[in-house]
Order: structure tokens, then C-alpha cells, then sequence
């Protein structure tokens, strides 16, 4: 009798555990049900997205303050970079603070040059005017130049190897690049730039040390002897500097802020970790003025923006080819929150320098009112590196004059490498568009290495001038895809 009333109570408690275990699976699986959409899993991604974002730590600074007028910041004043970067070095020195410039115009003939556990504040009905004679701006320092390492004139404002950084307040930094930096690409024909441009490029190929590459002036004297180190020519030369590059450096924060007339890419920190840019406006150049260019960085937040540039509002970038490859990722990227308008370029890019790899990037409710390109993944047989695990959501743009989905591997400038790209796990969901001119989407890979997967969910593109572009990949997977009102899938593309 024991037995029975032993065997029975077993029965009964492996029943009621089976009940509730599928009980427990139907739940979650409804609940998994109810944030799938298509392809695209909204609990797992925001689990994935929430664990960067506790990466990404807060950047604080001692309350001390130091009024930049104490060390001769005056408004009007012809020349105040030695006062302001004086100012800047007391702070550091003092262990660090708030740097304060207080409201006025001011004019910087050559750069800022930012130091750890300092906070450059620029006080509302602030601007800061950098001038334009490119021998101020020496000397040289190490950059990254569209993807390729050299040492050419310094960036208009920058950090090298710092820690706890910031520029912050209402204040407007102005690079003043109209009929000045700019000619050095639209002047005689663009051969000022291009030939510049072609020197070094082959330097990245063929990894020249990076101390040989040099620009700028031609002068460059690391050891401090007063004379060139043996490998600068004397010449100018033509490679305008970007405005804002924190180089190598730790905890960045930019917000508030202002920034326009850049003369090259505006924001563009590089090999930086936990970086932190937000509530910022830029507003265009002339040619390259990218917005917010994240190079080979770690653990970023670029968030509540207004960008309104001629190029790329946003680009991550990682570098360009062999040069590159074995220099680092661009990874663990938040992007929320932002409002552009682009003339030539793309809404959202990665690449074309995108060499080092970019991975776990989270895109979410980014708006556009006009551009060239809505979404550009680009990258061709040269590069090398990999764009993967790409996460798009809630993306807006309401006319675009060439495509609005694109991912291409025959971008150009192609040398005739057979450097492939891999291009996999990207995923586009909830996208809208009233109107492109020419293709709802182009997707081309290369017949030698196709593009791998590539997920779209809920996308709309209301009128179309012209056919879609698909090429050479392997996985194309799409839910609720609707091109001028009619159901999209890869039969009837």
C-alpha cells in the first residue's frame, strides 16, 4: 500500500511539472512572440544593448573652477590659443576642473590642445573662431587620415594619450573653413589634396613606419633637437586636419556644443575608449565635414544629436586597408536619438575605412529629412575587416536621391585587390521612406565573396523611380517589405 500511495504522489508531482513547464514555455513563448518582429528580436537586443550600456561609464570632473579670463581670455582679443591652453595646463596640473570661457568672441590662431581631468566649458552667446594660416597649426602630430595613420598639421582642437576629457556647455566652435581649408581639395582641380592623398595611401599599403609619413609642413622633430627627424621633405603639404580628434584617449565626452566650417571630419575620436557624445549640433563644412566619425573606438554613446552636414552625418570608420588590419575594431556603439540632413552623403554609414572591423552597433530612431543615401554599408576588394552584428531600428527618412538601403562591395577606389569584406548579421527593422529617386535598395556584393546575411523587417519605401540592385549574396530575409505599396520578397525584387 505504501508502494502505490508512493508511486502515485510521483505520478502526480511529474504531471503537475510538466503542466507547468509548458505552461511556463507557452508564456515565454507568447511574450518572445509579441517583441519579434520578423527577425528581429527586441528583448534579446535590448539585453545586448543594455549590457554596453553599463559599459559606457559617466565622465565626471572636481568641482574646482578656472576662469579663463584669469590667464588673458579676452573677448576680441586677436590671438587667445597660448592664454586658453595655459588655462587648460593650470587645471591639469591642479589635478583637474572646470575650465570656463565666458560669453564673447574669441579666436584661436591654432589649436586647443585638451588635458586629462579637464573640462573645457564654453558658456552660452560663446564663440570660439579658429584661424586658418595652416602654419599655426604646427607642429605635426599623429592623426588618422582617412584611415591611414601620419602626422600632419594638428587637428583644430585635440588630445593625445589623455584621460577624462570633456568640451561642454552652449557654446559654438567655429572652423572657419570657407575659401580657406577647403581649397586645398576644390583648388587647382583637387591635385593640392589627391596628390597627398595618393602618397600616403601607398604608405598605408605598403606600412611604411608611421614616423616616415610625414605632412603638413614637412618638418617633423619628435626628439626635440630642433631638426627634422630625416624624413620630412620642407614642403607644405595639403591634408587639412579634422576639428575635434581625441587621439588615443580615455573617457571623452562631448555635449552641449556647437560645432561648424569644420575643415575636414568634425568629430572624429580615434582608438579612444568610453566616449560620450551628446546633445551636440554640428552644422556643414564644405566637403568632408562628416558629423560624428567614431574611428576604431570602444563603448560609445551618440545620443539627443542634431547634424546637419554636406558628407556623412554619422560614419564608423576603423581604418583603411593593410594599414589597418591589425590595429583594432570599432565596437560596442550606441546611436540614438538623432535628427540630419546630409547634401551629398549617407544618412548612417560604416565604412568606407572600416578595415579594423566594426561589430555590435545599435542604431535606434534616427530621423532624415533629405540625403544621398539613407543606410550605406561600403567597402570594396581592398579593405578587408568585417561589418557585423549591425542592429538598425525606427529609422526615418523622408526623400533620398540614390538609394535608401545600401550595402555594396564594389565601392570605389577599388585597386584591384582581393581583400573581401565580410558582411553578415546586419538587421534593419521598422524603416520608413516617402521617396527615393532612383532605388529603394542596392545590395551588391562580390561574385568572388557575396554578401552572407543580411535581415529586414517592416520597411516601407512609398515611391521609387527606379528597380532595386540585387547582387551576390547569400542570405536575404525580409518581412513586411512594402515598395510603392506592393509586398516585397527576394522572388519579386
Amino acid at each position: 500500500m505504501k508502494t502505490q500511495v508512493t508511486f502515485l504522489w510521483k505520478t502526480t508531482r511529474l504531471a503537475v511539472s510538466i503542466v507547468l513547464l509548458l505552461f511556463i514555455v507557452t508564456s515565454c513563448g507568447n511574450k518572445k512572440n509579441q517583441n519579434m518582429v520578423g527577425f528581429y528580436n527586441k528583448d534579446v537586443i535590448t539585453i545586448r544593448k543594455d549590457s554596453i550600456r553599463q559599459r559606457i561609464k559617466e565622465i565626471t570632473f572636481p568641482d574646482t573652477l578656472f576662469y579663463a579670463k584669469d590667464f588673458g581670455v579676452i573677448p576680441q582679443q586677436k590671438d587667445i590659443r597660448e592664454a586658453l591652453n595655459n588655462a587648460i595646463k593650470a587645471c591639469h596640473d591642479a589635478g583637474g576642473g572646470k575650465v570656463v570661457v565666458e560669453p564673447g568672441v574669441y579666436v584661436s590662431n591654432g589649436p586647443i590642445l585638451l588635458l586629462s581631468n579637464v573640462n573645457l566649458y564654453l558658456s552660452e552667446n560663446t564663440i570660439l573662431k579658429f584661424g586658418t594660416n595652416p602654419q599655426d597649426y604646427a607642429p605635426l602630430v599623429k592623426i588618422r587620415w582617412e584611415g591611414t595613420l601620419c602626422y600632419n598639421y594638428s587637428p583644430l582642437i585635440y588630445a593625445y594619450r589623455q584621460d577624462n576629457i570633456a568640451i561642454t556647455g552652449k557654446g559654438i566652435l567655429d572652423g572657419q573653413t570657407e575659401n580657406t581649408w577647403s581649397k586645398w581639395k576644390r583648388g587647382n582641380n583637387g591635385n593640392n589634396q589627391k596628390n597627398d592623398k595618393k602618397i600616403l595611401r601607398q604608405m598605408g599599403n605598403d606600412l611604411i613606419p608611421v614616423e616616415q609619413r610625414v605632412f603638413g609642413n614637412g618638418f617633423l622633430d619628435l626628439n626635440n633637437d630642433g631638426k627634422d627627424d630625416g624624413y620630412g621633405d620642407g614642403k607644405n603639404h595639403y591634408l587639412r586636419p579634422p576639428f575635434f580628434h581625441p587621439f588615443e584617449s580615455t573617457n571623452v565626452l562631448l555635449e552641449g556644443v556647437t560645432l561648424k566650417s569644420s575643415p575636414f571630419w568634425t568629430v572624429h575620436p580615434t582608438f579612444c575608449k568610453n566616449v560620450i557624445i551628446r546633445n551636440v549640433s554640428v552644422m556643414p563644412g564644405t566637403t568632408n565635414d562628416d558629423g560624428i566619425d567614431p574611428d576604431s573606438c570602444q563603448d560609445v554613446l551618440i545620443a539627443n544629436c542634431i547634424l546637419n552636414t554636406d558628407d556623412d552625418p554619422i560614419s564608423i570608420k576603423a581604418g583603411r586597408d593593410q594599414d589597418a588590419w591589425n590595429r583594432g575594431a570599432s565596437r560596442n556603439i550606441i546611436i540614438e536619438n538623432i535628427t540630419a540632413k546630409s547634401d551629398i552623403g549617407n544618412a548612417f554609414c560604416i565604412g568606407s575605412e572600416m578595415s579594423g572591423g566594426v561589430e555590435e552597433v545599435y542604431v535606434n530612431n534616427y530621423k532624415v529629412s533629405k540625403t544621398k543615401h539613407g543606410i550605406n554599408f561600403k567597402t570594396n576588394g581592398d579593405r578587408g575587416g568585417h561589418i557585423n552584428n549591425i542592429y538598425i531600428d525606427n529609422f526615418v527618412v523622408d526623400t533620398t536621391r540614390l538609394a535608401v538601403i545600401v550595402a555594396q562591395m564594389d565601392y570605389k577606389g577599388h585597386r584591384g585587390n582581393k581583400n573581401y569584406t565580410i558582411l553578415k548579421d546586419i538587421y534593419i527593422n521598422d524603416l520608413e521612406c516617402d521617396y527615393v529617386d532612383e532605388k529603394p535598395m542596392r545590395i551588391v556584393g562580390d561574385p568572388n565573396k557575396p554578401i552572407e546575411s543580411l535581415y529586414l523587417s517592416n520597411i516601407t519605401i512609398k515611391e521609387a523611380g527606379q528597380k532595386n540592385e540585387i547582387n551576390h549574396i547569400d542570405t536575404l530575409k525580409t518581412f513586411n517589405v512594402s515598395i510603392k505599396n506592393k509586398p516585397f520578397n527576394t522572388k519579386n525584387q
